[in-house]
């Protein structure tokens, strides 16, 4: 058997393994509610409620990020022209999902109609910081917006009436509500990407210029794209408002969307689970290290670092490149930290410690690794 086939078989094994887990993982946020029941814990449906939802943010922005190269910065604001137009119906006196819903899937689509317009004429700095000022201008509108609570937010009093079809205040219902949204918003992106417009997309983001001189009107495809992730992401804030119950500037902070971009990357650019398997893993380490430390940032800021360095292709590259023991180890490290933190209850500072002593044993073994296989080839 030549080595081509040898890898060919080797790469195939390790996309049906991050096919599995991904499969895996949905059935276990399925089964998040009942977990909830069973272990007396309703504070696991809140967290995971919220990690479903964005989600369907990142597998929003893995569209246009993963697939077709478009670096947003300001991914967020269509969670705050989703949320803020569920927030205003209701404010006055409009319950209706059957009005919220839609409008504001179509006003988010919009926006992203007229931020892709100006924006897509740029690239690489140019086109992110464009996108930046843009999700800054909606958020000074929403804080401008004096009489819908301006910085300080509206409360949302009642939440979207499905004419007694849905029970939104059960909160079990809405949970599998917003996970058959994530289920439909990962297979509408993954037949997209594997459509004719997918493959033109694709090929836009490895040389846009070669895509024109085809024949492709590239700037056409990449914007329906951008309005496409938009109208995805408004939906995700859509579903924020109702699971808060209050909108305010702050979701569209050009912040959050730099969380989207991290769990994205973290997870996997332009792989069929990895947003979701960034934002879970994201979610997860921020809720953790929160709890020893506020400045959990301190230590999540090298945990990032590392995989970016050692990790490339986040979460669903090292299982493709069949570096699953990897993974296997560095979950296994981050519940003996927990365990270590849980021994140690509020003092924060050991486990940080230990974690940084941790990180810089990994360098220096990964660089040890390195100069062992230069010297080799030398």
């Amino acid at each position: 058997m030549s080595l081509v086939s040898v890898s060919s078989a080797s790469t195939a094994g390790s996309n049906r393994l991050s096919f599995i887990v991904g499969l895996v993982l949905l059935g276990f946020l399925g089964l998040i509610p009942v977990l909830s029941v069973a272990f007396e814990d309703p504070f696991l449906l809140t967290l995971f409620t919220r990690i479903v939802i964005m989600a369907i943010a990142a597998v929003s922005l893995n569209l246009i990020l993963g697939y077709g190269g478009m670096v947003s910065f300001g991914h967020a604001a269509y969670i705050g022209v989703g949320g803020y137009t569920v927030g205003i119906l209701a404010f006055h006196g409009v319950h209706a999902a059957w009005i919220q819903w839609p409008l504001a899937v179509v006003i988010s689509g919009l926006v992203a109609a007229l931020i892709g317009l100006l924006s897509l004429r740029t690239k690489g700095i140019f086109f992110i910081m464009i996108t930046l000022a843009f999700s800054q201008l909606v958020y000074y509108l929403g804080n401008g917006a004096f009489a819908y609570g301006g910085d300080d937010g509206l409360n949302i009093m009642k939440r979207s009436d499905f004419g007694g079809l849905l029970n939104l205040d059960h909160r079990p219902t809405f949970y599998y509500l917003c996970w058959v949204i994530l289920l439909a918003s990962i297979f509408f992106v993954h037949r997209t990407v594997n459509s004719r417009f997918g493959m033109v997309l694709q090929g836009a983001k490895s040389n846009d210029r070669r895509m024109a001189t085809i024949g492709f009107p590239v700037h056409r495809y990449q914007l329906t794209a951008f309005i496409i992730a938009g109208m995805i992401c408004g939906l995700a804030g859509v579903l924020t408002a109702i699971f808060t119950g209050f909108i305010s500037p702050a979701m569209m902070h050009w912040s959050r969307s730099g969380d989207l971009i991290v769990m994205v990357v973290l997870g996997g650019m332009g792989s069929l689970f990895g947003p979701v398997f960034g934002t879970v893993a994201f979610l997860l380490l921020e809720e953790v290290l929160s709890s020893w430390t506020e400045y959990w940032k301190l230590v999540f800021g090298p945990i990032l670092v590392l995989v970016v360095l050692f990790a490339r292709g986040g979460i669903d590259g090292a299982m493709v490149r069949g570096q699953a023991g990897a993974l296997m180890a560095g979950c296994a490290a981050f519940f003996l930290l927990y365990g270590i933190h849980a021994a140690y209850e509020d003092e924060w500072l050991i486990p940080t410690l230990i974690l940084v002593a941790a990180c810089a044993l990994v360098w220096v073994a990964k660089w040890a690794v390195d100069r062992k296989k230069a010297a080799s080839h030398d």
